[in-house]
């Protein structure tokens, strides 16, 4: 008899083997709701699968008869060692995932020894994820209210945090259709939901009981009294979203903040090229995962152009659509300092809280060493556009 494949959906994150299996404990435990927000993409999700495919496309060209019995998966970012080349991305909402989910993934992130960037919608405050000891960033929104903005700013100021990385992608929400679909008014979902909630017990004992709704402890001097808990507090988020942000505003948050500035969801050399004028310190090359514009280019794919505009010196940051070891081994090779990971420690959260994150951390951890280790790539630091080959490695040369 043939056994039938199938990935494990129990409770032991240990036994996970990969992200993808990670992802499927994930489904097991949460709400149809909470899922369908963690991976949604924009209207016909077409740049959510663009991102998987682009990665996809590039192949590896391996080394034969290199000494690999030593192998360092590290490098530096802004002068310091991290222990791969990945960042925690920021991603809101992290609460419904698991209570606290912004110190789990924190603490796991500390462990690893790379950075986290927090997001200004998280549900625990900026100080208590900075005193953890992790490499702390502040992802921002340029809210309507930038007095407000201004004093968030201060804050991570204040706690020491390495970064400030502003998001420049959602001057309006996307259209995440699927997500929509749960809700009958907004933020209250359907029955259907209701019901599918009621059969995921350990779920809302870790995030509803005894907690309540997890609260956006950061923006509470931008939301209206008694509005901070992510029900009450969604629509009007949304609403401060501004259409209007521009070029001014990133010099006037590069005059405000003194330490490493980071414009997050640069597509385009041009934009490249602008961002470096103005003092940006880095640059996260990015399409906010699929959920923005539908049809976008891959940030995999302009890679490799915008590292030929800004030079050597910037530091980029590559984002969306990385699941494996292999695609940060790409990323590097095409010219990325680093690449952040948003879902796929996600899944390791709701799978597993912090140890799921470990896990996911561990897990990508030795993917990476295993690639160069196969590439015949001793070091990290090594890679460059020729160790790889297709579409990814070829746009724009």
């Amino acid at each position: 008899m043939t056994l039938k494949r199938r990935l494990y959906r129990g409770r032991d994150v240990r036994r996970a083997q990969n992200i993808t299996e990670l992802r499927a404990m994930a489904a097991a435990r949460l709400p149809n709701f909470c899922l369908e927000y963690l991976e949604g993409g924009a209207d016909d999700e077409l740049t959510l699968h663009r991102n998987r495919a682009s990665y996809d496309a590039i192949a590896f060209t391996p080394r034969t008869l290199v000494d690999v019995s030593v192998r360092d998966p590290g490098c530096t970012l802004f002068g310091q060692r991290i222990e791969m080349p990945a960042v925690i991305a920021p991603t809101g909402f992290n609460g419904l995932l698991a209570h606290e989910g912004d110190l789990a993934l924190a603490h796991a992130a500390r462990d690893a020894g790379i950075p986290m960037c927090q997001s200004m919608v998280s549900t625990v405050a900026l100080e208590r994820v900075a005193e953890t000891g992790v490499r702390h960033w502040m992802q921002i929104y340029p809210f309507k209210d930038r007095e407000n903005l201004a004093g968030i700013v201060r804050r991570a100021e204040a706690a020491g945090s390495e970064a400030i990385v502003v998001t420049t992608d959602v001057p309006m929400l996307g259209n995440r259709e699927w997500d929509r679909r749960n809700y009958r008014a907004p933020m209250k979902l359907d029955v259907a939901n209701l019901i599918n909630v009621a059969l995921r017990p350990k779920w809302w004992w870790d995030v509803l009981v005894p907690h309540g709704m997890p609260h956006f402890r950061n923006l509470g001097d931008i939301l209206p009294p008694g509005q901070d808990d992510a029900r009450n507090a969604a629509t009007f988020l949304s609403r401060q979203m501004d259409p209007s942000l521009n070029w001014q505003d990133v010099q006037w948050l590069r005059e405000l903040w003194p330490r490493k500035l980071i414009l997050k969801g640069i597509v385009r050399p041009d934009d490249a090229l602008r961002a470096r004028a103005l003092g940006v310190d880095a640059l996260v090359i990015t399409n906010h995962g699929g959920r923005q514009l539908d049809s976008c280019v891959a940030p995999i794919e302009v890679l490799p152009e915008i590292r030929a505009a800004v030079g050597p010196d910037m530091t980029l940051i590559v984002d969306s659509g990385l699941r494996r070891g292999g695609d940060f081994v790409k990323a590097r090779a095409l010219g990325a300092d680093a690449a952040m990971s948003g879902r796929a420690t996600l899944y390791g959260l709701a799978a597993g809280g912090r140890a799921g994150v470990a896990h996911a951390l561990a897990i990508l951890r030795a993917e990476i060493d295993r690639t160069l280790g196969l590439l015949g790539c001793p070091a990290l630091t090594d890679l460059g556009p020729d160790w790889v080959s297709g579409a990814g490695a070829t746009r724009g040369v």
